[in-house]
């Protein structure tokens, strides 16, 4: 998912930060029914400052979900400096932010409604979610993907499909038993081996000691 920041040529104001806030708690509570006058209300603002900050309510959706998405922290690209170490860490920390987010109730109730405007006329969350979800945490972490093989520690050919690996070692099942309701609930600590557990087997496939390259 794609930052707040990088979604604009300025990160937003603390206020604006709150008003988001109000935005996704409104939409944990009312789901499909938020309007901008109800996000007002919440927020102790007028409409017109939602309007001028965000635009419409698409804009303000895509801003709240980006909001979302931004607890998930970036890996600077770089190559210099990049060792095995690093970019061990690197992975485990976006995996660690990445489960953390995925099975917080607010992102469970932003995707059953995300979900349940698939295949619609409505384009609202389920195309905001998409975009700013799995293709805008892609854009995120293949760069790195890239540099890790320029640097002689990962071996793939095709860097989506590597990406998607990822993805799918470390959500696993967590999302979809959220999403159909499973009361479970990841510990920080879990959440942690979790991500270590997937950035191990990750390095596993694509490691390029594993696969003899670099």
């Amino acid at each position: 998912m794609q930052s707040v920041t990088e979604a604009s040529d300025s990160p937003l104001t603390e206020r604006q930060r709150d008003v988001l806030d109000a935005a996704l708690g409104l939409l944990v509570e009312a789901g499909d029914t938020l309007t901008m006058t109800s996000v007002a209300r919440r927020a102790s603002c007028s409409k017109e400052t939602l309007y001028k900050w965000f635009g419409d309510r698409d804009g303000l959706l895509t801003a709240t979900v980006q909001w979302q998405a931004s607890k998930v922290r970036g890996i600077p690209a770089k190559r210099d400096g990049l060792d095995l170490i690093s970019l061990t860490s690197g992975l485990e920390r976006f995996a660690s932010d990445w489960l953390r987010v995925l099975s917080g109730k607010i992102s469970v109730a932003l995707n059953r409604i995300a979900v349940s405007h698939a295949g619609s006329d409505k384009r609202d969350l389920g195309a905001i979610v998409l975009e700013n979800g799995p293709f805008a945490m892609a854009r995120r972490l293949m760069p790195l993907l890239e540099v890790g093989r320029e640097a002689g520690l990962l071996a793939f050919e095709d860097t989506e499909e590597a990406f998607r690996t990822f993805f799918g070692l470390v959500v696993r099942d967590v999302q979809i038993r959220l999403l159909l309701g499973d009361r479970f609930e990841l510990t920080d600590v879990a959440i942690d081996g979790e991500a270590r557990r997937a950035t191990q087997q990750f390095f596993a496939l694509y490691g390029a000691h594993t696969n003899g390259a670099g």
